[in-house]
């Protein structure tokens, strides 16, 4: 497995792991103010681990496809992406 997509995958682990955390603190009553300052952590990891994917997918997929035919549409993937990230 590449090293971008291995940090992704513990990333998105390490995230899942905050969500249950969260949703047993709510089933806990937990303090609200610790509940929110869990919940901060989770959309952290789960955009380092975006970026992370999107090198690796540019990395690989996008550099594959430079001299083919696929490369306009694996550029217009990338400017999607990067649409989406600016809201």
């Amino acid at each position: 497995m590449e090293p971008r997509r291995k940090k992704a995958l513990n990333l998105l682990r390490t995230a899942r792991g905050q969500i249950d955390s969260v949703v047993r603190m709510l089933e806990n009553d937990r303090y609200c103010v610790d509940v929110c300052k869990q919940l901060l952590a989770i959309p952290v990891l789960l955009t380092k681990a975006n970026k992370l994917v999107l090198q690796s997918y540019i990395n690989t997929c996008v550099i594959d496809a430079i001299n083919t035919e696929e490369r306009d549409e694996k550029i217009e993937e990338i400017f999607e992406l990067i649409g989406r990230y600016s809201g």
